[in-house]
């Protein structure tokens, strides 16, 4: 009998087998594999406790699982994620003749309403740029990394992973790999590139002291931050401006790209300065943006 919230041995190899193959294989990213392994970590110990496998579940059994985590609470866009993670491991079985039939076959996926984004008015995207205090070398980096994270609407796994060798400050460029590994050269603004030059100046190199590292944005260990500190940082500077509700480097990310569609830039424009590889994914923000045009007509218009 396995003991209650453990996997067995060989689905945790088959785990793993799975996630070497999607690093080395597929050169998928790092953050894809660990929401695949601990979807399938969640499944997997499920499946212990049913004293079943990864390898002899029927349809019924993925059903079962699925009916159990939203006996859990959990909304669509979770499960739809988990059943996502599943169809790629089983299918990586099946193409490696390691099971003779897909037991997530023809199972649909959960139905998930589309939510808009949440962002923040241009106003209020000024004041959380301009929250840290830069008397200091840890605020004057804070401050460089918002204005970067809000003039290239990078993901914040990108934003710490900048380099010194990524920026072209004499052309006002910098260099991305975002997901898949892939490149793109972003824009940076003259803003954006006036604070980088400040903190390069003087709080980088205070707070590196003898180190040396090719990091952009450091830490005073000599490191990049990790996506979970630049996190708590947003949301501390969020709460010091008093932004009520949940904050993330994703909600600049989102107001980047509402702000420019706001002032006329074009969706395919956006779509390749966000590093989408679909437009139908970029689309989203053009009902945001749509959403403040009718508010201001409503406001403005003497029929609104």
């Amino acid at each position: 009998m396995t003991p209650k919230n453990k996997i067995r041995r060989q689905d945790e190899a088959l785990i793993e087998l799975f996630i070497d193959a999607g690093f080395f294989e597929l050169g998928l990213s790092k953050n894809t594999l660990a929401a695949y392994r601990s979807d399938l970590t969640h499944y997997a110990t499920w499946l212990a406790r049913k004293n079943n496998d990864l390898i002899s579940v029927q349809r019924a059994d993925v059903l079962r699982y699925l009916a159990y985590c939203a006996q859990l609470g959990h909304k669509a866009n979770s499960a739809s994620r988990k059943l996502s993670s599943m169809r790629r491991f089983y299918k990586y079985l099946f193409d490696e003749n390691k099971l003779r039939v897909d037991p997530t076959d023809n199972i649909a996926s959960p139905t998930i309403g589309r939510s808009l984004p949440k962002t923040l008015s241009e106003d209020m995207a000024a004041q959380l740029v301009q929250a840290p205090n830069i008397d200091t070398a840890r605020g004057l980096r804070d401050r460089a990394m918002l204005e970067t994270l809000y003039a290239t609407g990078l993901r914040v796994s990108e934003l710490i992973h900048l380099t010194l060798s990524s920026l072209d400050s004499s052309s006002g460029l910098v260099r991305v790999k975002g997901k898949g590994e892939r490149e793109r050269i972003v824009p940076l603004g003259t803003e954006c590139l006036v604070w980088i030059k400040r903190y390069l100046e003087t709080a980088r190199m205070e707070l590196l002291g003898a180190r040396r590292t090719d990091a952009l944005f450091v830490t005073g260990r000599g490191s990049c931050l990790t996506r979970q500190r630049f996190w708590q940082l947003i949301k501390n500077y969020g709460v010091a401006i008093g932004i009520k509700g949940q904050l993330s480097p994703h909600t600049l990310r989102h107001a980047f790209a509402t702000h420019l569609l706001n002032h006329g830039a074009d969706l395919r424009s956006v779509q390749l300065l966000l590093g989408h590889s679909k437009l139908s994914t970029t689309q989203i923000y053009t009902h945001v943006a749509n959403e403040r045009l009718k508010s201001l007509h409503a406001a403005h218009h003497p029929r609104g």
